[in-house]
């Protein structure tokens, strides 16, 4: 099966304020995107999983990152390495989505093991790794596999997108 993907993020502003005779202006424009073809080496991806997940008040889940997930196509898929991902909290939710330090075996290349991220309502989280990257982030089956995501607080759930981009070996 053969998977062409991309991940790209954008943002844009313009301060300005009036002066004597005119208006000065300062835009600002990033963009950066990278775009993987199929395959497992540098500037490839051969695995995606992507869903909308809902966490009970105060509940955690672990993504099991190697070997449990399943594709679009109801296959399990084994990722070793994470090129992009992308978790997007609901901007409905009441609580925060707080990612990472899983209790065991965490994937830790990104967060580390006992760091957290906290995504507010509506806030989302966006990493790519570059074409030139074939190492990205490496994810150990069995001891390093974890991305644990959590809801914040009691009383309300949180629902939550993920996208995972990444290789098989």
């Amino acid at each position: 099966m053969a998977l062409t993907s991309s991940v790209s993020i954008a943002a844009t502003a313009e301060l300005s304020t009036a002066l004597d005779l005119t208006t000065g202006r300062a835009p600002l424009q990033v963009r950066r995107a990278v775009q993987y073809g199929s395959g497992t080496g540098a500037g490839k991806a051969d695995r995606v999983f992507s869903d909308r997940r809902t966490l009970a008040a105060s509940a955690s889940e672990d993504l099991d990152l190697a070997g449990v997930l399943l594709d679009a196509f109801g296959a399990t898929i084994t990722l070793a390495r994470i090129k992009g991902l992308i978790v997007s909290a609901a901007a409905g939710n009441t609580n925060n989505v707080v990612i990472g330090a899983a209790s065991s075996n965490p994937w830790a290349t990104l967060l580390g093991a006992t760091h957290t991220l906290t995504l507010r309502p509506g806030a989302t989280l966006a990493l790519m790794v570059g074409e030139a990257d074939a190492t990205a982030y490496a994810v150990t089956a069995g001891t390093a596999d974890l991305l644990k995501v959590a809801n914040s607080g009691s009383g309300t759930p949180v629902s939550y997108d993920v996208v995972l981009i990444g290789t098989s070996t």
